[in-house]
């Protein structure tokens, strides 16, 4: 028994760790501290769109054995439709991931910081901080050792460690129960809080997940007879996920003020009241979500670049390295000049809001498709949540372009 345990642990626990980034726990961070519980039903919105999602996209990596968007190039006929869809993948995906890994690693580094500050020395004109290259290089290790099994149990590892920092931070708080599920089940809007709904819901239901489950179930399962494993592993890790998120949330609300702008300040709010555990528990969150997500978001992107150009191999394929190398050490170079790319995040945040429901259509579309799925086609009740789905896509792709426009 438990051996069967710990083989439905997989991919799913990849997938959270990959939106359990530095964005995540800002978004969180700023909604408890401004708003309190009351937003926490935009997690809970954003948990069951994410596990509906997720286990189509599992579900056609393995019944298909293809991922994504080998799928989507495969099953677009129309050579001018085909080449929009794979460019368009391409730019939202690799580029959009290039530009956020800086984040994710300074995000990483903030929470070592707050456990162990001055640790910068100066470079020229440059304040460098040691915990950026040292971030870099064990991202760097993991994936160029190339072994799915080693990453899976690394990122596990850190899923629990972060998991455990938050939850036990949360519950240091002493929360009102009562209130947490009041906010968790009744929907209300503040003044103000839209764009931070519409944050809690972006930074859940991540575009690249769904490209990078769907070749993820392929390196630890095969074919349809591990898909109770696969829908299992999916549903567990992501309400995990979405539970550290509410965690999060929590423990931001415990000091009620709209200061605080990432870990790091809350680690400082909290200690005062709740001790220098607090700080500590905290650092090491943020710094778990921070490498967690600095090793995903380059091995997605690399995903998606090889099914797109239809190259062959593992991750041990020069191919699939050259893209995660460039993507890491994009993100190394950005946070070490400590250059805030304003434009590109910009355009990362276009991108991503346009893909999302765009990639949902795909994928809904392909998992219809019996040529592809055979028995396992979506059934109407999947098919329902999934269009109620796109229409919050939809809604959320229209509010991020007039947020996008709004700071131009």
């Amino acid at each position: 028994m438990t051996k069967r345990k710990k083989i439905s642990i997989g991919p799913g626990a990849l997938v959270a760790a990959a939106f359990i980034g530095p964005g995540t726990v800002t978004t969180c961070m700023i909604s408890g501290s401004s708003f309190g519980y009351t937003l926490l039903w935009a997690l809970t919105l954003s948990i069951v769109a994410t596990v509906v999602l997720q286990e189509m996209s599992a579900r056609l990596g393995l019944i298909s054995g293809r991922g994504l968007a080998e799928a989507i190039k495969q099953e677009v006929k129309h050579p001018w439709l085909k080449w929009i869809a794979i460019s368009l993948v391409l730019a939202a995906i690799v580029i959009g991931n290039s530009a956020y890994e800086a984040g994710n690693i300074s995000g990483g580094v903030l929470g070592l910081d707050t456990i162990m500050p001055n640790s910068s020395f100066q470079l020229g004109s440059l304040n460098i901080n040691i915990f950026i290259p040292l971030i870099g290089i064990i991202a760097f290790v993991l994936l160029f050792i190339g072994n799915y099994k080693i990453i899976e149990k690394v990122l596990i590892g850190l899923v629990l460690l972060m998991s455990s920092s938050f939850l036990v931070t949360a519950i240091m708080t002493s929360p009102n129960l009562l209130e947490v599920l009041k906010g968790m089940f009744v929907p209300k809007q503040p003044e103000n809080s839209l764009f931070t709904i519409i944050g809690l819901i972006g930074t859940t239901v991540v575009p690249y997940n769904l490209f990078l489950h769907a070749s993820l179930v392929n390196e630890r399962w095969k074919g349809a007879a591990d898909l109770p494993k696969a829908r299992k592993d999916t549903m567990i890790s992501i309400i995990l996920g979405g539970i550290i998120s509410i965690a999060i949330v929590i423990c931001a609300a415990a000091i009620q003020s709209g200061d605080v702008k990432n870990g790091a300040d809350l680690a400082k709010a909290l200690e005062p009241t709740f001790g220098s555990s607090a700080k500590y528990l905290l650092g090491i969150g943020l710094f778990a979500a921070g490498i967690t997500s600095a090793i995903t978001a380059p091995m997605a992107a690399a995903y998606v670049a090889k099914g797109c150009f239809g190259w062959e191999g593992d991750l041990k394929s020069w191919n699939f390295r050259i893209v995660w190398m460039i993507i890491l050490v994009i993100g190394v170079i950005v946070a070490l000049t400590d250059f805030k790319p304003i434009e590109v995040i910009q355009f990362a945040q276009i991108a991503n809001g346009l893909l999302l429901p765009v990639i949902a259509i795909f994928l809904l579309w392909i998992v219809n498709k019996r040529s592809v799925m055979g028995e396992y086609v979506n059934s109407r009740f999947q098919n329902a949540l999934g269009i109620m789905i796109l229409l919050i896509t939809l809604i959320l792709c229209f509010k991020t372009f007039i947020k996008v426009f709004e700071w131009m």
